[in-house]
């Protein structure tokens, strides 16, 4: 075992340090159960941008930054280090860095970014977690953007991946998401898990996929009422009874992921068009607008 700047050897006060060999690059990443610590922690609310909101203040050129394993960048205060004690049959070690697994995790890092990106628009900038996302109308206008972007990191010197980092795009990916001019569409390397799902066995499996296919909710019309007989089975006490009713429901949301639209960026220049639908079981909503002869989807809402 070595220390590589992520963990240490843990020990108590009568223990003197052993000397480690550095360890330049890490390519693991391991998360450990913290389920009891996380219990009796006291739980940092500081929120996270929703990623439909991000989404619709897209428009324009892209670049994509990403941090080099970002939660590994951020030090734990010293008296809090053994907390995250963990054994490995080698000897009792802990984190000397921010770990995987800790509840307080994401909003101490969204904070973290947001105050080191402080002053940068909604409109120019967007944070989620380690990912940065910029938006530029001309590339002089991107390039500025970029500029005073990189000036705050390098004040704040967190290290960005420079495999992952991409400038001067008409199509990035985000999330989950690939972003063009053209509007957002579904990232097929994700939805392809959606796609290949087995067939449910279980009220786990069931949770899972339905949990996975509502992150794109938003590309797929009428989800709530397609998804309805799924939803009634993860409720049911009875033995778990996947019926044809069902299977039409898990057919119809695979098919729905595959043939998602491109939806459109919204345009403040352009009347919206709100067409709703109601009935004692749902609330169904298409938010489009018309660009040129087209009307365009912006968003499904069920």
């Amino acid at each position: 075992m070595v220390d590589n700047g992520i963990i240490e050897e843990s020990l108590g006060p009568w223990a003197s340090p052993i000397v480690l060999v550095k360890k330049k690059d890490v390519s693991t990443r391991f998360c450990v159960d913290y389920r009891k610590l996380n219990e009796i922690t006291i739980k940092y609310s500081y929120p996270l941008l929703r990623i439909d909101d991000t989404l619709d203040a897209l428009n324009g050129t892209f670049s994509a930054l990403d941090l080099k394993s970002g939660y590994w960048q951020v030090e734990i205060q010293p008296e809090d280090k053994e907390k995250t004690a963990l054994t490995t049959g080698q000897g009792l070690w802990q984190f000397k860095v921010m770990p995987f697994g800790l509840c307080n995790v994401p909003a101490t890092f969204e904070r973290l970014m947001q105050t080191v990106l402080l002053g940068l628009t909604s409109e120019t900038c967007l944070v989620y977690l380690d990912g940065i996302i910029i938006v530029g109308r001309t590339f002089e206008e991107h390039l500025n953007i970029i500029r005073k972007i990189f000036q705050k990191l390098q004040k704040a010197n967190p290290k960005l991946s420079s495999k992952k980092c991409r400038f001067f795009r008409k199509e990035v990916s985000y999330h989950g998401h690939i972003i063009s001019s053209d509007g957002v569409k579904t990232d097929s390397e994700k939805t392809k898990a959606v796609v290949d799902w087995p067939r449910p066995e279980t009220v786990h499996d069931l949770r899972s996929f339905l949990g996975l296919c509502t992150y794109y909710r938003r590309f797929v019309r009428n989800f709530s009422a397609i998804a309805r007989p799924l939803h009634k089975l993860t409720k049911a006490r009875s033995n778990f009874n996947l019926t044809e009713e069902c299977e039409k429901s898990f057919n119809s949301l695979n098919q729905g992921l595959i043939t998602s639209p491109v939806l459109t960026s919204p345009r403040t220049d352009k009347e919206f068009i709100l067409v709703t639908d109601a009935s004692n079981e749902g609330i169904g909503a298409v938010l489009s607008q018309k660009i040129g002869k087209e009307e365009c989807v912006i968003a499904y809402f069920s």
